[in-house]
């Protein structure tokens, strides 16, 4: 079966999941646009009056040497840019509740299931997860394709250029950090290190290797994403891990000295114009993202480790004995140092500000 059908075929069945308003890329139309554009007008009609070929089978002096075309360029990148933005938001928005309901606790979770009428279940919860999957990387599959078809269509590099766009203004599909969390997510659900999910268009991976400080997502369509859990600071795993606006993730300690804050005021006191320690973007600290469920992989990871699970794994051993002495009572160290940090920063802080007082 063809994309374009099997995109049409997931939007009929998307409206019934999902929000009927939520956004897709419109990949059929954007497709009907290729086909009428006036500049590539030899080329079709070239292609039809032959027997049915694909365009890649022209030669090249046949192709659109154009290398943008004005109808093309004003339907298709503003509305992908828009497109690409309200997907982005829309699956931002609803992997956050999504996970409000599995991290919350106390009142707040009985609040939020009695609202949802207590149909919230650990399964009900995969569910939607897998819905959200679906959904972003089918689109993300149908925005490389049509990218795919423009470039091939007009000779041109422009497709490519907006890729590096879309990136650059954080709206990249597969480059958000709720994509992370929602693996998290799956990894806290299933207790383990790998996870496998077998959707209706395709089949999702998660892996966590903690020697290397990597996560794994395999996606539909093979897209394979690694994500380095490296805190580029302090050169650790990320410990109570930000993603700032720009999708760099640090440890919170880390990230609020970068913005020259304390610890105890948090990153809602940085600066609009603090800039992010590894891509110098400024305004990314407002734009931050908590990421709950990648923490409590990690304190989980942490805590259920014990070292006769490394009896069989000599080398793995050796390894994250070397970058974790004492592994076992590796995270509690790293909790009470960063209490400790908070507490000598606000007496520090308090001091300071009273000393200042009776200056004045």
């Amino acid at each position: 079966m063809k994309f374009g059908c099997l995109f049409t075929e997931y939007l009929q069945e998307e409206r019934e999941l999902l929000d009927e308003k939520c956004a897709h890329i419109e990949y059929v139309r954007l497709k009907k646009v290729l086909k009428s554009c006036q500049t590539c007008k030899p080329l079709h009609s070239s292609s039809s009056s032959s027997s049915p070929s694909l365009v890649s089978d022209l030669p090249n002096h046949q192709l659109c040497q154009c290398q943008s075309c004005p109808v093309c360029d004003q339907k298709f990148f503003s509305e992908l840019m828009k497109e690409a933005s309200d997907i982005v938001g829309f699956f931002g928005s609803r992997v956050k509740h999504l996970l409000d309901l599995h991290v919350a606790s106390g009142m707040q979770r009985y609040v939020l299931r009695l609202r949802q009428c207590f149909k919230n279940d650990r399964q009900a919860l995969a569910q939607e997860g897998r819905i959200l999957i679906e959904y972003i990387a089918m689109n993300a599959i149908a925005m490389r394709k049509i990218l795919k078809k423009y470039d091939k269509v007009h000779s041109s590099v422009n497709g490519k250029n907006f890729k590096s766009k879309m990136h650059t203004e954080h709206i990249e599909l597969l480059h958000t950090p709720w994509l992370i969390e929602l693996g998290a997510f799956y990894l806290n659900s299933s207790g383990r290190d790998c996870c496998e999910l077998n959707g209706v268009y395709g089949h999702f991976k998660c892996d966590l290797n903690v020697s290397d400080a990597v996560m794994t997502l395999i996606l539909p369509d093979s897209i394979k994403l690694e994500y380095n859990l490296t805190c580029a600071i302090c050169l650790d795993l990320v410990f109570n891990p930000y993603a700032l606006g720009c999708g760099h993730i640090f440890c919170k300690s880390c990230a609020c000295s970068a913005a020259s804050v304390m610890m105890f005021q948090g990153l809602k006191a940085a600066s609009p114009e603090s800039k992010c320690p590894i891509c110098r973007e400024d305004g990314v600290y407002p734009k931050k993202v908590r990421m709950l469920e990648l923490g409590l992989l990690m304190k989980r990871r942490y805590q259920s480790v014990s070292w006769s699970h490394f009896i069989s794994y000599v080398n793995i051993a050796i390894t994250i004995t070397r970058k974790f002495p004492r592994y076992n009572d590796y995270w509690k160290e790293r909790l009470l140092s960063e209490r400790n940090n908070m507490v000598k920063q606000s007496k520090e802080y308090w001091n300071m500000h009273n000393h200042n007082s009776l200056t004045l």
